[in-house]
């Protein structure tokens, strides 16, 4: 037989500090309520799609676009795309031989917020080429030197886009052809 006591023991506090923290969400999540919160289809065009990074946090700051392969572009675009680096602005140079309405729609796509383009009126003097702003598509002209730094400022929020435009002619269409 076993016999069974019963007695009263007293147990002081005891506080356990844990070692590991354990959160409930991962990667997966956060990237779930980026795309949520940022991807957003063109009204009245559900094919053209783009996520709408805003331009502190985007990978890429502006994209550099040639209208066509024309060789007296290249210039322009080399002294573009310098002007941007020296400024500490993060950009991609698109000269694939697709539409420019293509290559915008790629670089919506990737979130690049502001597009410099080269066009033909770039070659006249004074050399200005148009700056796009992704989520309203409208269009700015202004001088070739001017636009690294409007693009700088853009990106670290130290002007807005309304600022931009109520300074600057707003881009309706080329003047010139070739």
């Amino acid at each position: 037989m076993v016999p069974v006591k019963r007695y009263t023991k007293k147990v002081h506090v005891e506080e356990i500090v844990p070692s590991v923290v354990e959160p409930s969400f991962g990667i997966g999540r956060i990237m779930y309520a980026l795309f949520e919160h940022n991807f957003r289809m063109r009204e009245g065009d559900e094919q053209r799609t783009y996520l709408a990074l805003p331009p502190v946090i985007a990978p890429y700051k502006c994209s550099v676009l040639p209208l066509s392969n024309n060789p007296d572009f290249t210039t322009f675009v080399k002294q573009i795309s310098s002007a941007l680096t020296q400024h500490d602005v993060s950009h991609k140079v698109d000269a694939s031989s697709g539409s420019i309405g293509r290559r915008y729609a790629r670089t919506d796509q990737i979130a690049i917020p502001f597009g410099i383009t080269i066009d033909f009126d770039t070659l006249k003097t004074p050399h200005s080429a148009t700056l796009r702003e992704r989520d309203s598509m409208k269009q700015i002209r202004a001088e070739v030197t001017e636009l690294p730094k409007i693009v700088s400022d853009l990106s670290n929020g130290k002007r807005t886009w309304e600022d931009v435009l109520n300074n600057y002619p707003l881009f309706e269409q080329q003047e010139s052809t070739k």
